[in-house]
């Protein structure tokens, strides 16, 4: 008897919007990243809000250090959920210079290995 198909959900893509301006230069003021996630933070996956809930990063625009360079992780998922917010986080990144590189999905362990 065949083992059963599993069609997985493909993961949405990441990119990274690095602290880091196109000639090299460090972007400021040194706080932007914590400040773009603070306006991104309603963008929350459905259910997980809700009266009593605390401020948190949204799971589609986090910060995340890329060896010493202060970096935001954008996720392509924020498109569907609401495409203003992706178009506005672009724009962030292009109207101050700043550098964007996908990042790199590593490939599931394979079961049983």
């Amino acid at each position: 008897m065949a083992e059963p198909v599993i069609k997985r959900k493909p993961q949405p893509r990441e990119f990274f919007i690095q602290g880091i301006t196109s000639d090299g230069k460090q972007f400021r003021p040194s706080d932007w990243a914590e400040r773009l996630c603070g306006v991104m933070a309603c963008f929350q996956p459905e259910g997980s809000g809700g009266r009593n809930a605390r401020l948190q990063q949204s799971p589609y625009v986090r910060m995340v250090n890329l060896g010493k360079i202060k970096s935001v992780a954008v996720s392509e998922a924020l498109r569907e959920i609401e495409p203003m917010a992706y178009h506005f986080v672009l724009n962030f990144a292009k109207d101050n210079d700043l550098q964007v590189v996908d990042a790199c999905l590593l490939p599931e362990p394979e079961s049983g290995s």
